[in-house]
């Protein structure tokens, strides 16, 4: 493993053990050229994931852009990071196990926005209003009012 402060190619793992979903093992590195600690996690991967965006192009799975996405809608909101740790790999476990290596991103913002749901409303919310393009706010009314009448039901 390349060292991310010097860039030294011979680093020496000093500890590793699982995560707590045991979906991973978490390394800890030492350089032996800077002396620099570092962090690394190993994950199982079960299959190339391709995204087949809307408009046909094609891209490979980024599980960080899945995160990045999910923590924007979760941005100052009060969950816990291992939830959403939680989610996250919940969700590579579905499309890996769909048995399909194109995926649909229509799939991903699916599962995305069921997870959100569960997780927590505003988050739900914030995901659609990007997913689904809301341009007016009576889209979020509309959107907000089905959620209302779901509850309800």
């Amino acid at each position: 493993m390349r060292c991310p402060f010097c860039g030294y190619e011979d680093t020496q793992v000093k500890d590793s053990r699982p995560t707590e979903d045991r979906g991973s093992i978490r390394r800890r590195r030492l350089c032996t050229n800077c002396a620099a600690r570092f962090t690394t996690f190993e994950r199982v991967q079960l299959r190339e994931l391709t995204v087949v965006k809307k408009n046909g192009e094609r891209e490979p799975f980024d599980r960080d852009k899945l995160a990045r996405s999910l923590q924007i809608s979760l941005r100052k909101r009060p969950v816990e990071a291992e939830r959403v740790e939680r989610v996250i790999n919940s969700i590579v476990r579905q499309l890996e196990s769909s048995g399909e290596t194109e995926i649909p991103s229509e799939q991903v913002g699916a599962l995305v926005m069921e997870a959100l749901a569960e997780l927590d409303q505003v988050a739900y919310v914030r995901f659609a209003s990007v997913y689904r393009n809301f341009c007016e706010a009576k889209d979020f009314r509309e959107f907000i009012g089905r959620l209302d009448k779901a509850e309800q039901d």
